[in-house]
């Protein structure tokens, strides 16, 4: 087994314990590890989709689980195949192994009897990433989200000023305090520096960061065991704790027996003085079918929200990460990227570690502003929205779920074409303002068709809270693409 399958092996083992099977079979299971470099681990995903689906809910945990398995450190980067050619170079990657063994490693498209390994110059022994030790309740923190890398900016102002008050003063600043905005804007970044600072001023403090849901999986486990004993320390984990972090905790919604858990729990801390810290992609009001007294709780304290940085906070952004990097770009690519990658941090540290990688290969350490234009070509144009037509709606429903267009609007009934029809009559009928016959048009059916197939997803949606987040996402991919 090569070191980069080793490495996912165990990356992916994690996930399979912490979610659901439909979740890790959805998601996690169909990433495959590409490439390690010296610097990088590339996965592939099966495509656009479920690659901005990785970024947006996964890649932190993907991340997390890296930096602490190896002892080298590395940045995720998830392509998919659109992204190939740029990485054709790559198929011979000189890697520093996790053993700390120097080799070369060979994409799997080369054959097999072509895979050798060199002797080479002993390696520098690399230090592994210090990691919080401060206290046995802050041991999955990662170490670089604190408040001194956390950028400042008009969008931001309030959320990172609680997150200080916070942390200086747990339980009688804000409390509960909500973070909230899209995906990729620095809600976990400011929720494990809060407790980083709070373990600074107190290695004593007992404090918990987690996920909504590890937080429901460890419910489940604890209710699954048939003695007491496991639901008792599950109470007696989440309670009797000074400060708890939960990060997007709108997956909690539709989940009855995790809300009334939680509910229950939030009572016991709040009742006794204790820091509760939330983080969701939405306010409280706006988290579907989550419970009344729960909405209502949340907005005690204060709700502070972060949007998508401006230009200067973009470039200090840029420039905050070459610092952490030990590297440079020129003014002008610095301004180019700040100029066209708008979207969150995480595209936009995406988009300056490609233009860094090709920096790296290249060799000379120079690289032109037409070159780095060429490298962020595609992750330029995906970041650029585009009006939501039908077309544009069927190209990702078929991207999503592996589908042709061909079939898709064909006369074939197989389920496993049928399904994604009926998904995207659905949502064309959510998304635009067009008549049932104009849908039956665009997919040459009639309208008793169009509304039987709606009629039907709507039901599903109903039935599974799992499916209705995952009809969700595809929305969020399609208006965002």
């Amino acid at each position: 087994m090569t070191d980069k399958d080793e490495l996912w092996l165990k990356i992916s083992n994690t996930f399979k314990q912490e979610m659901s099977d439909l979740n890790f079979n959805t998601w996690i299971a169909p990433l495959k590890p590409l490439y390690l470099t010296n610097t990088e681990f590339i996965l592939l995903s099966p495509n656009r989709f479920t690659k901005k689906t990785i970024y947006n809910k996964y890649y932190d945990d993907i991340q997390k689980y890296l930096d602490f398995i190896s002892n080298v450190k590395r940045k995720v980067v998830i392509i998919d195949r659109y992204e190939m050619d740029n990485y054709k170079d790559e198929n011979i990657i000189q890697n520093q192994n996790i053993d700390g063994q120097r080799s070369i490693l060979v994409s799997e498209e080369v054959a097999e009897d072509e895979k050798y390994t060199v002797e080479d110059k002993k390696p520098e022994t690399k230090q592994p990433e210090e990691k919080t030790d401060l206290s046995p309740y802050g041991k999955n923190l990662i170490s670089k989200y604190k408040f001194d890398t956390f950028v400042k900016g008009k969008n931001n102002e309030l959320a990172l000023a609680a997150a200080l008050a916070v942390a200086q003063n747990p339980a009688t600043a804000y409390n509960p305090l909500f973070i909230h905005g899209k995906a990729g804007l620095g809600k976990t970044h400011l929720m494990h520096a809060i407790a980083h600072e709070i373990l600074k001023n107190n290695p004593k403090a007992r404090v918990i960061y987690t996920t909504s849901e590890s937080f429901t999986n460890e419910l489940i486990s604890s209710i699954g065991d048939k003695s007491t004993k496991k639901n008792s320390q599950f109470r007696e984990k989440y309670r009797n704790i000074d400060v708890l972090l939960i990060d997007d905790i709108q997956f909690i919604a539709g989940k009855q027996g995790t809300q009334e858990e939680f509910f229950h729990t939030f009572n016991e801390l709040y009742n006794h003085n204790k820091q509760i810290i939330l983080s969701s992609d939405r306010p409280p009001k706006e988290i579907k079918t989550l419970e009344e007294r729960l909405v209502s709780r949340f907005e005690w304290g204060l709700m502070a929200d972060i949007q998508p940085p401006d230009y200067e906070t973009r470039v200090a952004i840029i420039n905050e990460y070459l610092d952490r990097n030990n590297t440079s770009l020129t003014p002008e690519i610095i301004d180019y990227i700040a100029m066209n990658v708008k979207s969150n941090i995480r595209e936009l540290e995406g988009a300056v570690m490609n233009v860094v990688g090709q920096k790296t290969l290249i060799g000379d350490g120079n690289i032109t502003l037409d070159l780095a234009k060429n490298v962020l070509k595609q992750l330029i144009a995906d970041t650029q929205l585009r009006p939501v037509t039908i077309d544009l709606i069927i190209e990702s429903v078929c991207d999503r779920y592996n589908v042709s267009q061909d079939d898709l609007l064909s006369k074939k009934r197989s389920k496993q074409i049928a399904y994604p029809r009926q998904i995207a009559m659905y949502v064309s009928r959510k998304l635009l303002d067009i008549s049932l016959v104009s849908i039956a048009s665009s997919f040459g059916k009639d309208h008793s068709t169009v509304m039987h197939g709606i009629k039907k997803i709507e039901n599903d949606i109903k039935k599974s809270s799992e499916f209705d987040e995952e009809i969700d996402n595809l929305i969020n991919y399609i208006q965002n693409s």
